[in-house]
């Protein structure tokens, strides 16, 4: 398509990438706050990561199903609905102050985005040139990195005001009076998540009349007898090991924006600083994201900003763990930077040559996306896991905390290895032999 001609689905598309990242970027917040009303472990409270994206995984292949029949509007303003509908669940779960049905509503959440990534991500990659597909995923990402970077400010204000207090005074109530003052808090959520489920719902009902023109891969290369080469998707390697890349990379995405508000606690920072250290990481992303429209491709290869990603975020892991105080926040927050291009980069490395195989790839490519349903719970485990080793060696509880906290880091390391690695060699892998 030319630029002129792909205006404006590009622009309906990135409304609909604002919308992944608002409801997806809040979890920062959520995470402490559920933490608190519902009296979890560090593990616990991070299966709020795992609910999510864990949907991706049960709900990728259906997704493709489902696409194929009803076309990629249809299946866009289906995903929508799906979504108010998990927004809904919240009311009944803060209601009754139940962390499953907070869950529940959670991974609805995330089937229904599943829907949406499924269509959209493709349809970007395919709109136009293949080379390019990197600065249109930039922009997307730049849409979906500002409601993030919304989504948690205001989720933030609206969830985690007062937060402190609440937190020191369940400490010394218990019975009746801890259960209001967390009931109390628990209802903070009805009217945002209200509002959420009407505007989602109104979305559903306009993306039906968008002028989405249809697109398709190109076909697959021919052998000698005429016949396509390829009968499997499990035939390209360059595809399965972009998986393998992508589900480290949204892991350690999840980790650094989803993490980064409790680490900021754990050092004993404020919660009026600690709302903002989310926005951090993502303005970091939103910036690299600007870089990528501009250098990509004129100035700059898809797989060397893929290299340049994996090879920051190695150097900048090593620095968090060896680093304290606000400065570790920070390098956590710089993992933005190492993070931005990486899932730009790799869909059109990974999906390029697929031709009738392209819509499986993708829902291959979006189940990775399940790094943040492990990563994220893996961390928090690991977390728990050093702070009771610190408090057995006898260190006091408020140091043991945060240096578990950021001794977990460590998780991160191996991830953005896997990431260079495809970006130095796996996405030349065409076949197995």
């Amino acid at each position: 398509m030319t630029k002129s001609s792909s205006f404006v689905p590009l622009m309906i598309i990135a409304a609909l990438f604002f919308i992944f990242g608002f409801v997806t970027w809040i979890n920062g917040a959520l995470i402490p706050f559920m933490k608190t009303i519902n009296e979890l472990t560090a593990a616990q409270a991070y299966l709020v990561a795992s609910a999510s994206y864990i949907s991706f995984v049960v709900m990728a292949l259906p997704a493709s199903a489902i696409l194929a029949k009803t076309g990629y509007r249809k299946g866009m303003s289906l995903g929508l609905f799906v979504m108010a509908l998990g927004a809904l669940v919240f009311i009944p779960a803060a209601n009754a102050r139940t962390y499953w049905l907070f869950l529940l509503g959670i991974f609805i959440q995330g089937a229904g985005m599943t829907l949406l990534q499924t269509a959209a991500n493709p349809y970007v990659t395919i709109l136009g040139p293949i080379e390019s597909a990197a600065k249109r995923i930039s922009v997307m990402g730049i849409a979906n990195k500002v409601a993030g970077a919304l989504g948690s400010l205001i989720f933030g204000a609206l969830l985690l005001s007062g937060i402190d207090e609440v937190n020191e005074k369940i400490t010394m109530v218990s019975g009746e009076e801890k259960n209001q003052l967390l009931d109390t808090m628990a209802d903070s959520v009805f009217v945002p998540y209200l509002v959420m489920a009407i505007v989602l719902m109104v979305l559903g009902f306009l993306i039906r009349k968008a002028p989405l023109p249809h697109v398709e891969a190109e076909p697959l290369e021919e052998s000698a007898d005429g016949k396509t080469a390829k009968t499997s998707i499990f035939q390209f390697p360059q595809l399965i090991l972009g998986v393998i890349a992508l589900f480290m990379y949204v892991g350690v995405e999840v980790i650094a924006g989803d993490s980064i508000i409790a680490y900021g606690l754990s050092l004993g920072l404020p919660v009026s600083q600690a709302k903002w250290f989310t926005t951090f990481t993502l303005f970091a992303m939103v910036g690299t994201y600007a870089l990528g429209v501009i250098l990509i491709p004129k100035y700059l290869k898809q797989t060397t900003a893929l290299r340049i990603s994996g090879l920051l975020g190695i150097v900048i892991s090593l620095i968090i763990v060896n680093t304290t105080g606000f400065t570790s926040v920070l390098l956590v927050a710089s993992l933005g930077i190492a993070n931005a291009l990486v899932w730009p980069a790799v869909w059109p490395l990974a999906i390029d040559g697929l031709g009738k195989f392209t819509k499986t790839g993708a829902a291959f490519l979006i189940m990775a996306i399940s790094g943040g349903a492990i990563l994220t719970p893996m961390y928090g485990k690991l977390v728990d896991y050093l702070e009771a080793n610190y408090l057995a060696s006898g260190v006091d509880e408020l140091e043991a905390t945060a240096h578990a906290a950021n001794q977990g880091y460590w998780i991160l390391l191996p991830a953005y290895i896997i990431i260079f690695l495809y970006a130095f060699k796996g996405h030349k892998i065409k076949s197995w032999k």
